[in-house]
């Protein structure tokens, strides 16, 4: 009997344009109401994912970043892991010395050099899960990061890096030349203690190794006295993947990479066809 869901949002929980459709609403609160816990878990901040749950009237707790913070559904910290900051400064400079672009993630919120690529970098995601979406509508909803506050224009990172009250818990990388990109992932892989994922196809989450979705996942189970093995998680990305090696029920979308589908118990439909909902009803008693 699965007793947690973890899900992920974008090309997963969200559509192309970062809505939450009526029957995954539905779906989550059915299950919900039979005393199923669910869990958000993404690589979005915990205020890019909270403003998307808001809107949607939907209460949960969330495992955001990747897994380097775990929120209750009252909004507290429950657990967090940050990089250490002279892996964050390593992973930085081989980001400037390759000429990619990355933001900031840390315990004071998202961080940004330039506008213009801040927009570019959640377009990309979500253009990666919705191929067939209409651009300029995604570029519509992706400025929103910037028009809500979700994310903040600052000259320089070195007061970030460089001061004890800011906590970095991810450098989200960006480059449309796949060149560049897989040169700096190169490099970073050879870091330790730094775990490299992905969310898209233009970009690189880095975070903390103990920062992994199915880690925070774990714990989060464990805490509430619910075992893996009646853990069911969804989602269509690489940074998913260690939620579905440790859960009972692995289920990809139908949008997810074929790479992927292959690691998991089930596929469902795509996250316009809410996929998410029928993953849901399929468990539920």
């Amino acid at each position: 009997m699965i007793k947690c869901i973890a899900i992920d949002m974008d090309g997963t929980l969200l559509t192309a344009t970062q809505q939450i459709t009526d029957e995954n609403i539905a779906a989550i609160r059915k299950a919900q109401s039979q005393g199923v816990e669910v869990v958000i878990a993404t690589g979005r901040s915990f205020k890019e994912a909270r403003f998307v749950l808001d809107n949607a009237g939907l209460i949960c707790p969330v495992i955001c970043l990747n897994g380097a913070e775990i929120r209750s559904v009252n909004n507290e910290t429950i657990a967090a892991n940050s990089l250490e900051k002279s892996i964050a400064k390593q992973a930085a400079s081989i980001l400037s010395e390759k000429n990619v672009y990355y933001e900031v993630y840390t315990n004071q919120g998202t961080y940004t050099l330039d506008e213009d690529k801040a927009i570019s970098i959640i377009a990309d995601i979500v253009l990666s899960a919705n191929p067939e979406a209409d651009i300029d509508q995604i570029m519509k909803v992706a400025k929103i990061r910037l028009s809500k506050g979700l994310i903040q224009k600052v000259d320089s990172y070195d007061a970030i890096f460089n001061h004890n009250e800011h906590q970095i818990y991810k450098l989200l990388a960006f480059s449309f030349e796949h060149d560049l990109l897989s040169s700096a992932k190169e490099a970073l892989l050879q870091l330790d203690q730094l775990s490299v994922s992905a969310s898209g196809d233009e970009n690189l989450e880095l975070t903390s190794l103990d920062a992994q979705k199915g880690i925070a996942l774990e714990a989060f189970v464990n805490e509430k006295g619910i075992t893996l093995q009646e853990t069911m998680a969804i989602g269509d990305n690489y940074n998913d993947l260690s939620m579905f090696k440790r859960a009972g029920r692995a289920v990809a979308m139908g949008n997810a990479d074929e790479v992927i589908k292959a690691q998991c118990d089930a596929v469902t439909l795509t996250n316009e066809e809410s996929g998410v909902a029928k993953a849901i009803l399929e468990v539920l008693a």
